[in-house]
């Protein structure tokens, strides 16, 4: 006898600890999806299995991890029941420990969502980075700082961006994104898509979110188009009227990578105590440059001996890879609190 095609999958359980928070998971869906879905925001970075920022403890129930590296998940941890939740598919009731967990993460959650957008327009704004604004009609909750994927309908390519606006501005979207040679989404800026395509999006996620009501210096610190997050965050700051001093380090290669500086300097007189430190790592000598130069890490190490309070500061990172593996040691060598470091390290695209 075959299968009812019309059968609801078999919904099963999910219980975290030591929050005590109960959700339902649907056979065939990630618990990480389930999750999403029904707007509990766990602590979370690729989605793919790549990052092991979801690595867990399964205590009770049978599970189905789907591939993932043993980079995040190593075979002995494995072997003694630790599970990636964006890999994992319940097959029974199941009872979880999260290894971590962010109280202000879970009281701020934002159900995920599928929402069509309208290419607007595509503005360059260095040689190899474009400004990408996207209308939408139904608006967009989400916290600054916060990202979405982004899919070509009939391309089947799909890429995660973080807003470049803040949750204000929930209509129209805008991305920060680095053209790459051999990008299959960013290759199609230039020529590829047309004002008026239509494109549909998925989100929010991430967890570097800007966290309000705080005392301490804010730290932004990025470099291509991880300004992108930044830049929310720095903007949805500007519009709370709160008083923190903020300094953002961006680095970049040379003078002609630089770019929204009329804005910083806008911001810099609006804002009450506000700093734009750019970096150049390799400064031509037609730069005419008199700022910092060296890596980002290089000028943040520099500058977090001369800052008070940085015990009590925020900390938020977005960038390549390697710029935020060489930034969070500087960041906690320099007294910021490891728990007040927020980041979302994107890997290599996979699909």
């Amino acid at each position: 006898m075959s299968a009812n095609p019309l059968a609801k999958p078999a919904v099963h359980r999910v219980r975290f600890e030591p929050v005590g928070i109960e959700m339902e998971v649907e056979e065939g869906e990630t618990v990480l999806d389930a999750a999403f879905r029904q707007g509990i925001s766990l602590m979370h970075g690729c989605k793919e299995g790549q990052c092991s920022a979801c690595k867990c403890v399964l205590l009770e129930g049978d599970v189905e991890l789907l591939k993932y590296s043993t980079f995040a998940l190593s075979d002995p941890e494995r072997e003694s029941n630790h599970v990636l939740l964006c890999r994992t598919l319940a097959y029974s009731d199941i009872e979880v420990e999260l290894l971590n967990y962010d109280e202000d993460l879970l009281s701020r959650s934002i159900p995920v969502k599928d929402y069509p957008a309208r290419l607007a327009a595509i503005h360059p704004l260095t040689h190899d980075i474009r400004l990408v604004e996207l209308a939408i009609e139904q608006p967009l909750k989400f916290w600054a700082g916060q990202y979405v994927d982004i899919s070509l309908p009939g391309k089947n390519i799909t890429r995660s961006f973080s807003m470049a606006n803040p949750p204000a501005e929930p209509h129209r979207l805008r991305f920060i994104i680095k053209k790459y040679p051999e990008g299959a989404f960013s290759s199609q800026l230039d020529g590829g898509l047309a004002v008026g395509d239509r494109l549909s999006l998925r989100g929010p996620y991430g967890t570097c979110f800007r966290r309000e009501g705080r005392q301490g210096p804010m730290l932004l610190i990025g470099g291509g188009s991880g300004m992108s997050p930044l830049l929310s965050i720095l903007l949805d700051q500007r519009a709370s009227g709160e008083t923190r001093p903020v300094r953002f380090f961006y680095g970049a290669r040379t003078r002609k990578d630089l770019f929204h500086l009329d804005l910083f300097a806008e911001l810099a007189r609006e804002m009450p105590d506000f700093a734009f430190i750019p970096a150049l790592s390799h400064a031509e000598p037609g730069d005419d440059w008199s700022g910092e130069t060296g890596f980002v890490h290089e000028v943040l190490r520099r500058h977090l001996g001369e800052m008070e309070g940085i015990d009590e500061a925020d900390a938020y990172t977005c960038g390549p890879p390697p710029m935020i593996d060489a930034v969070l040691p500087v960041l906690q060598m320099g007294g910021v609190e490891s728990d007040r470091i927020y980041f979302d390290k994107f890997t290599p695209a996979t699909r």
